[in-house]
C-alpha cells in the first residue's frame, strides 16, 4: 500500500538526483519530435530506387539490342513473307506424299535455277552492249563534235577533246575515288551475299517446318487463341498470295508493253529487256522504276540517241498509268483492299522500314485487315437516299437561286398587277403603284 501524508492523500515520489558528472536531456518539444520521425528513410524507398534504376537499364540495354539486330529482324521479315508466299506450292507437294523437306527444297531449287538463267542472260547481254557502245565511242563523238561545230560556228577536233579529257583533273580525282572504293563496294557485294543467305536459310526453315512452328506457338495459347492463330496465319498465305499474284500480272502487262516498243524502234534484245522491265520495276519497289528503264534507254542509245528520249517519254506516261490506274484495280480485286488504302499502305512502309516496308507493306495490311474483319460488328444499312449521295428534296428548303426568282417575280408582279388581283404566292390582293393611281384612293 503506497505511503500517505497527514492530509490522507498519496505521497509523490521525488525525481532521483541523476549520477554526479552527468546531464540529462531536457524535455523535446512537438516540433523537434515531427522533424525526427520525418527524417528517417521509409523502408521502401531504396528498393524503388533500386527497382527504377533496374528499369532504366534494362530499357537502354533492350533500346541497344534492337537497334543492333535491326538489320537480322528485317531479314526474318523478309524470310517470313517468302516462306508464306512458297506455302501454297509446298503445301500442294506435300499433301501428295512427298516429304515437306523435299518440296521446299525443290521449290526453292526451281526459283534458284530461273533466277541464275534470267541473270546470265541478261549479263552477257550487257556485257555485249557495253563492248559494242565502247566500239563505237569514237564515232559517237564525231557525231556530236560535227553537230557543235555547225550549230555553234566552233572548230573543236576530236583530238583536242580526247586529249583534254585524259589531261583534266576531274578524269585524275574520278580515278583517284574508284580505285578507294573498289574496297567498299567489294564489302557491300558480301554483305548482299550473306544477307540473301541469311533469308533464304531463314525461309527454308519457315516454309519446311511450318506445321512444327504453328504447333509450337499454339502449344503456349489457349485453344480459343490457336484457333485465331492458325485463322491469321491462313489468311497471311492467302493475302501474299494474291499479293504475288497481282505483281506478277503487273510485271506481265508491263513486260509486253515495253517489248512492243522497243521491238518497234528496232532495239536489239527487246524480249529480254521486256522481261527486265517486267520484274524489276514490279519487284523492286521505290527505284525500281527508274532502274528498270534506265537499261532499256541505254540499248536504245546505241541505235539512235533519240531512241533513248522515246523509251524515256514512254516509261514515265506507263508509269502514271500503272500507279493510278492498273494497280489499284488489281489490288484491290486480288488483295481485297481498297486502293487509296493500298497506296498509304506502301507510303508508310516506305517510311518505316525503306524498300523492305513498300514491298510487304500490302500483304500485311491486308492480312490486318481481314484478320479485325471478324471483330467489328457491322449493322444492315438503312435504305435512305443520302447512302447513295442523293439530297432529299425539300430537305434543306428552297435554294438561294430559287428564293432569288421567286422574289424577281414579286417584285415585277406588285409593280405591274391590277388592283384586286390576288398575289400568286400569298394571296393578298394586289396594289398598283403610288404613280399609277394611289393618290386617287385617297382623295376619294
Amino acid at each position: 500500500m503506497a505511503p500517505t501524508d497527514d492530509t490522507g492523500q498519496t505521497a509523490q515520489q521525488a525525481p532521483q538526483a541523476p549520477p554526479s558528472g552527468m546531464t540529462t536531456p531536457g524535455p523535446r518539444s512537438p516540433a523537434e519530435g515531427a522533424a525526427g520521425v520525418g527524417a528517417r528513410m521509409p523502408r521502401w524507398l531504396p528498393r524503388a530506387m533500386v527497382l527504377a534504376l533496374a528499369l532504366v537499364a534494362a530499357f537502354q540495354l533492350g533500346s541497344w539490342a534492337f537497334h543492333q539486330l535491326t538489320g537480322l529482324l528485317i531479314n526474318i521479315l523478309i524470310a517470313f513473307f517468302l516462306a508464306l508466299a512458297i506455302e501454297p506450292a509446298v503445301s500442294r507437294m506435300a499433301a501428295r506424299g512427298m516429304r515437306r523437306g523435299l518440296a521446299t527444297f525443290l521449290v526453292f531449287l526451281g526459283l534458284m535455277i530461273l533466277t541464275a538463267g534470267f541473270v546470265t542472260l541478261l549479263g552477257s547481254m550487257l556485257a555485249g552492249q557495253i563492248i559494242k557502245m565502247v566500239e563505237g565511242f569514237p564515232q559517237y563523238l564525231d557525231s556530236v563534235i560535227h553537230w557543235v561545230n555547225q550549230t555553234f560556228h566552233t572548230k573543236l577536233r576530236r583530238v583536242d577533246v580526247q586529249e583534254g579529257l585524259l589531261h583534266s583533273d576531274w578524269l585524275r580525282k574520278y580515278a583517284q575515288n574508284s580505285a578507294a572504293g573498289v574496297l567498299d563496294v567489294s564489302a557491300q557485294v558480301l554483305g548482299g551475299l550473306f544477307q540473301l543467305l541469311t533469308v533464304t536459310l531463314f525461309s527454308f526453315y519457315f516454309a519446311a517446318d511450318g506445321p512444327r512452328l504453328r504447333r509450337a506457338i499454339c502449344s503456349v495459347l489457349p485453344p480459343a487463341r490457336q484457333t485465331e492463330v492458325l485463322r491469321a496465319w491462313e489468311i497471311a498465305v492467302d493475302k501474299t498470295g494474291g499479293y504475288l499474284y497481282s505483281r506478277g500480272l503487273m510485271a506481265l502487262i508491263s513486260g509486253i508493253a515495253h517489248y512492243i516498243l522497243l521491238q518497234a524502234l528496232g532495239v536489239p534484245y527487246a524480249p529480254v529487256l521486256g522481261v527486265w522491265v517486267g520484274l524489276v520495276s514490279q519487284f523492286i519497289p521505290t527505284i525500281g522504276t527508274y532502274l528498270a528503264g534506265a537499261l532499256p534507254m541505254l540499248i536504245a542509245f546505241t541505235v539512235a540517241p533519240w531512241y533513248a528520249v522515246w523509251v524515256l517519254v514512254f516509261v514515265v506516261i506507263y508509269q502514271q498509268f500503272e500507279n493510278y490506274m492498273l494497280q489499284p484495280k488489281l489490288t484491290s480485286k486480288t488483295v481485297d483492299i481498297h486502293p487509296a488504302v493500298a497506296f498509304g499502305s506502301v507510303i508508310a512502309g516506305t517510311a518505316l522500314l525503306g524498300a523492305v516496308g513498300a514491298l510487304i507493306a500490302i500483304p500485311a495490311v491486308a492480312t490486318l485487315q481481314a484478320f479485325l474483319g471478324a471483330y467489328v460488328k457491322r449493322y444492315a444499312v438503312t435504305d435512305d437516299p443520302r447512302v447513295h449521295g442523293h439530297r432529299r428534296r425539300g430537305s434543306g428548303g428552297p435554294g438561294p437561286l430559287t428564293r432569288a426568282r421567286r422574289l424577281w417575280s414579286r417584285q415585277a408582279g406588285t409593280e405591274e398587277r391590277d388592283p384586286g388581283t390576288a398575289d400568286p404566292e400569298t394571296g393578298e390582293p394586289g396594289t398598283r403603284g403610288a404613280g399609277e393611281g394611289g393618290g386617287s384612293s385617297l382623295n376619294t
